[in-house]
C-alpha cells in the first residue's frame, strides 16, 4: 500500500512508510514542493491513502487541491482529512489559514450539495465527524451533532464550538 502525508511539516509518524511532501526543506521531507502551485510531481494513480492533516486550511486553491489529490489517488484510495472547524477558535486565530469548514465541506466534491458543479471530480464520504475538546459536557454536546449535524450547526454551534472535523474520502473514477 502506498501512502503519503500532504504538507507533512515535521510530523512524519502519522503514516508509517508514507511518502512525504512540504514546501519547507527543513522539515526533511521526501518531496520538496509547494501544494499552491500545480500539477504536483506526483503521477497519476500513485497512492492508496493520501493523508491531508491539518494541511488545506493553508492552501489557496481547495477545489484545485481537491483536483489534485483526486488525480493522483488511485480508485478507491482512502483520502484522511483533519481541519479546524470554522466554529473552533484556532479557526480564525491562525493569521495561515485561508479556509473555514463545516461538516458540509466536502459534500460540493461527493455529488450531495445543489452547487457540486464547481468540479467533476468526485469522493464517496465514508466517515465524516465533529471532534470536541475533551471535556464531560461535550460528550453530550458531540452525540447530538452526531445524530442531527444540521441543527448543531445551526443553532447550538457558537454555543457549544467544535475543535475540529475528521473525514475520510474515497476516491471515485
Amino acid at each position: 500500500m502506498k501512502k503519503l502525508n500532504l504538507g507533512c511539516g515535521k510530523n512524519k509518524s502519522v503514516a508509517a512508510g508514507a511518502v512525504t511532501i512540504d514546501k519547507n526543506s527543513f522539515t526533511g521531507a521526501d518531496i520538496i514542493h509547494d501544494l499552491n502551485k500545480f500539477p504536483w510531481p506526483i503521477s497519476d494513480n500513485e497512492f492508496d491513502e493520501i493523508y491531508c492533516l491539518d494541511i488545506l486550511e493553508h492552501l489557496d486553491d481547495l477545489i484545485g487541491v481537491m483536483e489534485e489529490i483526486h488525480r493522483i489517488a488511485m480508485p478507491g484510495a482512502r483520502v484522511i482529512i483533519t481541519v479546524p472547524h470554522f466554529s473552533c477558535a484556532n479557526a480564525y486565530t491562525d493569521p495561515t489559514h485561508k479556509h473555514f469548514f463545516s461538516l458540509f465541506s466536502f459534500d460540493y466534491f461527493t455529488g450531495q450539495n445543489q452547487w457540486d458543479f464547481y468540479t467533476k471530480v468526485r469522493f464517496n464520504k465514508k466517515k465524516i465527524q465533529l471532534i470536541f475538546y475533551p471535556i464531560f459536557l461535550n460528550k453530550l454536546i458531540w452525540r447530538i451533532a452526531d445524530r442531527c449535524p444540521q441543527l448543531y450547526e445551526r443553532h447550538l454551534v457558537w454555543i457549544f464550538p467544535a475543535w475540529f472535523i475528521s473525514a475520510e474520502l474515497e476516491a471515485l473514477k
